[in-house]
């Protein structure tokens, strides 16, 4: 093969990536704005939920304890340094266990963690976080939900951990958590640039009967639906 035939090709395969990232970027920002219409269940709105952003990941947060769902039984408080109780609020998101142990900041981000988290290659793991109070802001929106959408909310998550031979969730052991109310857990599934963190919320809220995005890899994507 002629060096001027190795160009050549090598030229189609780098305009074939930038030709994807290009497309990835059009739909990640387009297809957000279609928005899921929330689903009417006839049931009264009781139950407050929030999405909660830090500015990358998307969390679901609930409250601890209901006569529905004991979430300190499941994430024992005991997993998390300050051993304390008294938190009224859960938050769970799922992501690429790499991004979530490893990239603490953004200026932490090693080429090889980007890579297997864009392309299927790690594991993905459950972040929870207690909280004691949510305030409501451009990071943080309640949304009152009903029994029935709440349950189903559950049972969406609760699909996502991975569980040892008793059916208990499996801690994830590290010290590189993000506070003294926090811990990691592992999941099922793969985080890929089509399926990520926020993928994954915004179908939390498709369970839930709740407004979503069509589809989208970012936190705006779910927020624009709840200005």
């Amino acid at each position: 093969m002629s060096v001027k035939m190795v160009l050549i090709s090598l030229l189609k395969i780098v305009g074939i990536v930038v030709g994807i990232i290009l497309l990835y970027g059009l739909l990640g920002y387009l297809l957000p704005f279609i928005e899921i219409k929330a689903k009417e269940d006839g049931h009264k709105k009781e139950i407050p939920i929030y999405i909660y952003t830090n500015g990358v990941h998307t969390d679901i947060v609930m409250p601890v304890k209901n006569d529905l769902q004991d979430w300190g039984s499941k994430i024992p408080f005991s997993n998390i340094r300050s051993q304390q109780t008294d938190y009224s609020y859960i938050g769970i998101g799922w992501g690429d266990k790499g991004f979530y142990l490893d990239t603490p900041t953004w200026a932490d981000l090693k080429f090889s963690t980007a890579f297997k988290a864009a392309f299927w290659l790690s594991e993905s793991a459950m972040h929870c976080t207690y909280y004691k109070t949510m305030k409501e802001g451009s990071d943080c929106k309640m949304i009152m939900i009903s029994r029935s959408q709440y349950t189903n909310l559950v049972r969406f998550i609760e699909d996502k951990f991975d569980r040892d031979q008793n059916g208990n969730f499996i801690l994830i052991p590290t010290d590189a958590v993000y506070s003294d109310h926090d811990a990691f857990y592992d999941a099922k599934g793969k985080y890929s640039f089509l399926y990520t963190c926020n993928t994954w919320s915004n179908d939390a809220l498709k369970a839930a009967g709740q407004k979503a995005a069509f589809w989208t890899p970012s936190d705006f994507g779910i927020f624009q639906h709840y200005k």
